[in-house]
């Protein structure tokens, strides 16, 4: 295997296409969900690639606040966090734990076990 090392030039170089290919292949799958459902359901107008394109950069904007795919650390730490408290629990407290979640979760959606 051949070990090179690129430079930051030549990794933005073929970082840009990937990332234009990428951008590409959303703005039209967001065109084509659109154009395919939308219209008929709720009477919207259909888009073009660069409405779909704007679209997915403005909901990106509102709700994904471009941060990294896949970024969970808050998500990871409390979980870890939850996993602590778990382990320093002794029997009783686990058992009156799991009776709490069951009252509380356990009846489905909507529904509540009093």
């Amino acid at each position: 295997m051949i070990n090179r090392k690129f430079s930051k030039v030549q990794k933005v170089i073929c970082f840009l296409p990937v990332v234009a290919l990428i951008a590409a292949a959303l703005g039209y799958i967001v065109m084509f969900l659109w154009n395919a459902i939308l219209p008929e359901v709720v009477h919207a107008g259909r888009l073009n690639f660069w409405q779909a394109l704007g679209l997915l950069v403005l909901c990106r904007l509102l709700f994904g606040n471009f941060k990294k795919v896949g970024d969970n650390s808050r998500f990871k730490q409390r979980a870890m966090a939850m996993r602590s408290k778990w382990h320093n629990m002794n029997e009783e407290e686990r058992a009156k734990f799991k009776e709490e979640y069951k009252r509380r979760c356990g009846g489905g959606w909507g529904h509540r076990n009093k």
